[in-house]
């Protein structure tokens, strides 16, 4: 009964999609003799709307590009650098993905190379990783192979082309969210408006200014192109050509997107929730929704055995949904339309499938050995007060900003570019108007087929109502976490744009206040037009000159201490040599010097987070001869302080790392609000500094400069006084 219900749904689709085909020339034809337009001329007039808007687009893409290419050459003077100063401006995790980008240059075949990035023991000691699999060095790959092939090592530097490429994909991720906002307005002025808010609110929709190499910058331009094909899937009377290379693009944007990210699928399951909501009130086609499950579903399951079967992906959330998703479906196909029962067996479908998933992802958690991410819901327990820890892993996360709940200034800087308040006016109109339709359905109201300019319906289009539950969806996160404000707003910048281009948005809003005095599509059409070129116009006046500005002066970034740091590692330090210090400084040294170290910047591998929280214990009041055996555990020949850590003077200070070290080691009681501080020992950062027993016996200071002190951590121990 399945099987033969599957293909009654594929022969309505060919059926349909034949019939639209065939009857859509005819209404044009009819619509154009009305207006005594020929169809020649008509079709001419399509064609050069499409050309100038895809024009538009990609040119938008393109400038940004190299907008962001000249600013990153203004702020780091990049061409006039040497090799090693141009490193070091790749700061904590970005240094360890730009680090094995080298390395697979280096070596003798990119066959070998990855040979040695899978059985990598010369990055962390005493630890050999699959490096591909634990840090999704996908877009490495890619780029190193691009690089050889493309016969461009007589052309270009390595570093030219690696961030030529991420600035590259920046341009399709402007240009993915103009064509979305296009299709859903109708004109691509919405899309050079998105592009105009994109680039103003630059602080808050990218991170691309300070970490070129992180996987999000290489991620995201892929899933714009997905929500842009999908968008466009959504519509309805499309024809049969545009909604295969819409399910197409989909299909491979979505398994791309998963191969370039690790915690991809968490974002595609806030995407499949939102498909979900969107199904679950009859507001699309639902064998189109499926299709998008299924293609969700095969991304999983090639995306798990490509990358080394990640038993992350088994466990995920979207696969438990979309598999109850894909158990539930025969209830939801068996239901008669326009019944009481109907209704009832849809709210029944609704909770058959969130109790599923949730006891199948619960199943697969029990039965599944997986590690990865466990510290991420330990996270979620304590963020929400759920739970209270002293752990320093945990509260140093809680103190970084990016977990955090987004400050005044980040609304205070989306208002000033009118970004908000657009955005929220849009979002009430189409929410009303997603009401009322809902409402519609539940009374048994069918959805039209065609929706006109006068009906004043926005809500019945599926892709709109899609957009408004992605947007208020990764709002919630993004009024949770700070770090997830750059997700959401660029979505937000395309909403808001599509909005006031939109005459529909406008005509919806002049149903209800039913306008008698002007006729109503007559000024939903003037508005639609004349309120983006006021908005354009404003931003141009305010905001053009300050972005010419930062292209034009000249930004100076230089470390001094870091470079002689590096310079006196590659000339004075063993090449077996071993260093320990904080994560983000270790993955500078492995990347500027190729020595291994004892940890590294990345939060996803439990033992991982253990080694940094035993090496940062060299900024707590612990031992000489504790920090010794923490150090000498891990084989590590060198021990580097940094200054800025040990005398850090933090704006809140419970989250300095060594307020957070005390708390952990239990150095610091709270009573009646108030902080006590004891310890036999001294903070051994500041102790070591003043050389005398027992820390000479342990350590030899053997470099050290402004900002760092060096230590050699001493095989023999003399316990002379």
């Amino acid at each position: 009964k399945m099987s033969s219900g599957a293909a009654d749904l594929r022969q309505r689709r060919k059926q349909n999609c034949t019939e639209s085909d065939k009857m859509a020339p005819e209404e044009r034809n009819k619509e154009n003799s009305k207006l005594g337009r020929s169809p020649k001329y008509m079709l001419i007039q399509r064609f050069a709307k499409l050309f100038f808007g895809c024009l538009a687009a990609v040119t938008s893409g393109m400038m940004y590009a190299v907008y962001l290419s000249t600013y990153h050459e203004r702020k780091f003077w990049f061409s006039s650098r040497q090799e090693l100063e141009r490193e070091i401006t790749f700061q904590g995790d970005s240094a360890i993905y730009y680090s094995f980008y080298k390395e697979l240059l280096k070596a003798p075949s990119f066959e070998r190379g990855v040979y040695e990035l899978t059985h990598n023991n010369k990055t962390i000691s005493l630890k050999t990783i699959n490096a591909v699999q634990q840090m999704t060095l996908y877009p490495e790959l890619i780029a190193s192979v691009l690089y050889q092939a493309s016969g461009s090592e007589e052309v270009i530097e390595p570093v030219y082309f690696y961030i030529g490429i991420v600035f590259g994909l920046q341009g399709i991720y402007v240009t993915a969210l103009f064509v979305t906002s296009w299709v859903m307005s109708g004109t691509w002025l919405a899309g050079m408006l998105t592009v105009a808010w994109f680039i103003i609110n630059r602080t808050d929709t990218t991170r691309i200014d300070y970490s070129i190499p992180s996987r999000e910058n290489w991620a995201l331009p892929y899933f714009a192109c997905q929500v842009a094909a999908l968008t466009g899937y959504l519509k309805r009377n499309l024809n049969c050509s545009a909604e295969k290379f819409c399910y197409l693009l989909v299909n491979a944007s979505t398994y791309t997107f998963m191969m370039m990210w690790e915690y991809s699928h968490y974002l595609l399951f806030v995407q499949a929730v939102s498909l979900f909501l969107l199904d679950s009130f009859a507001l699309a086609q639902t064998e189109k929704v499926h299709e998008v499950y299924r293609i969700y579903l095969f991304s999983l399951i090639v995306g798990y055995l490509l990358q080394f079967e990640n038993s992350a992906l088994l466990v995920s959330p979207l696969l438990s949904l979309v598999v109850a998703l894909m158990l539930s479906k025969s209830l939801q196909m068996n239901m008669k339309k326009s019944t009481f029962v109907s209704r009832l067996l849809k709210i029944m479908y609704i909770y058959l499938v969130v109790t599923v998933a949730v006891t199948l992802n619960f199943l697969l958690k029990m039965f599944i050995p997986h590690k990865e991410n466990e510290h991420l819901l330990k996270f979620i327990e304590v963020k929400l007060g759920l739970n209270t820890t002293k752990n320093f892993t945990m509260n140093w996360l809680l103190c970084q900003e990016s977990l955090q709940a987004p400050s005044q200034d980040f609304f205070l800087r989306l208002t000033q570019s009118s970004l908000l308040p657009f955005y929220i006016l849009v979002l009430i109109i189409c929410l009303f108007s997603v009401t009322q339709v809902i409402f519609r359905r539940i009374c048994g109201e069918p959805l039209k087929e065609t929706v006109k300019l006068e009906d004043g319906r926005i809500g019945e289009r599926p892709e709109i109502v899609y957009h408004v539950i992605h947007t208020i969806l990764l709002g919630c996160l993004a009024m949770c976490l700070e770090g997830m404000k750059y997700l959401w707003t660029p979505y937000v910048c395309m909403l808001a744009a599509f909005g006031v281009c939109s005459p529909e948005l406008w005509m919806t809003l002049f149903k209800w206040l039913r306008l008698k005095a002007v006729h109503p599509i007559l000024l939903a059409l003037i508005l639609s037009m004349a309120v983006p070129t006021i908005i354009g116009f404003s931003l141009w006046k305010e905001f053009f000159p300050r972005i010419m500005t930062e292209l034009t002066e000249l930004q100076e970034f230089y470390d001094p201490d870091t470079v002689e740091l590096m310079t006196w590692i590659k000339r004075q330090a063993p090449v077996a040599a071993v260093f320990a210090g904080s994560p983000q400084l270790m993955g500078v040294i492995k990347l500027c010097t190729g020595w291994t170290v004892s940890s590294l910047p990345l939060y996803n591998d439990d033992d991982l987070l253990k080694r940094n929280e035993n090496i940062f214990q060299i900024y707590s009041k612990r031992s000489a001869e504790d920090i010794y055996k923490i150090l000498t555990s891990y084989k590590a020949n060198f021990l580097v302080i940094e200054d800025s850590i040990c005398n850090e003077v933090g704006p809140v200070r419970g989250c300095r790392v060594k307020d957070l070290l005390d708390i952990a080691n239990g150095h610091v009681v709270c009573e009646e609000g108030d902080n006590y501080a004891y310890s036999k020992y001294g903070r051994f950062c500041h102790e070591i500094k003043m050389n005398y027993s027992p820390y000479v016996n342990y350590f030899t200071r053997v470099y050290w400069n402004r900002s760092y002190f060096v230590y050699r951590i001493n095989t023999v121990i003399s316990f002379q006084s």
